[in-house]
């Protein structure tokens, strides 16, 4: 499993120049999505074998720890919509979250659509907002997530939270495309 190492990536530089460069304060990603990293994600996402995800807690609880350390931070997991949660039968990042130890907040809901890994990037970038406020958001929030491809599912979360209150959104992912 190949180390991400650059602080930047070119997609982050992209979302710089559009409205939606204010939605995330930044991205932290612990591994770059190269071939071996892709066939290991689908076995555990996409195969339904959970434990395959435990071979990432302490790095990425020790990823999560070395930037948002502080308690204010409540960390918020990507959902999935009912019918593809019904389908996995597990969140990948309610797994992560799990593994920060941080206080956790399930505040937003995901209206059912094409799964992600099928659309092109175009369509990633362009597509409407699937997430809904389900709860009262925190204030300061982490969105944790698998895979950051394009950035769009993180700045659609993003979104929603800082329109309901919350005054700083960052993420933490696994992997990053």
């Amino acid at each position: 499993m190949k180390q991400t190492t650059s602080s930047t990536c070119s997609d982050c530089l992209e979302w710089e120049k559009t409205s939606y460069q204010t939605m995330l304060e930044r991205n932290v990603s612990l591994y770059c999505y190269e071939p071996f990293m892709q066939d290991y994600i689908a076995r555990w996402k996409y195969r339904g074998d959970y434990v395959l995800g435990k071979v990432f807690e302490a790095e990425f609880r020790k990823l999560y720890l070395q930037h948002f350390r502080e308690s204010k931070y409540e960390v918020v997991p990507i959902p999935l919509s009912a019918e593809r949660m019904a389908e996995r039968g597990f969140n990948q990042a309610e797994e992560l979250a799990a593994f920060t130890r941080a206080k956790r907040k399930n505040a937003l809901g995901r209206k059912h659509g094409e799964k992600q890994s099928k659309r092109s990037r175009l369509h990633r970038v362009t597509a409407d907002n699937p997430f809904y406020l389900l709860s009262e958001p925190p204030r300061f929030a982490v969105l944790i997530d698998d895979i950051y491809t394009t950035g769009t599912t993180l700045r659609h979360a993003a979104q929603v939270l800082k329109e309901n209150g919350t005054e700083f959104v960052a993420a933490c992912t696994l992997i990053r495309g």
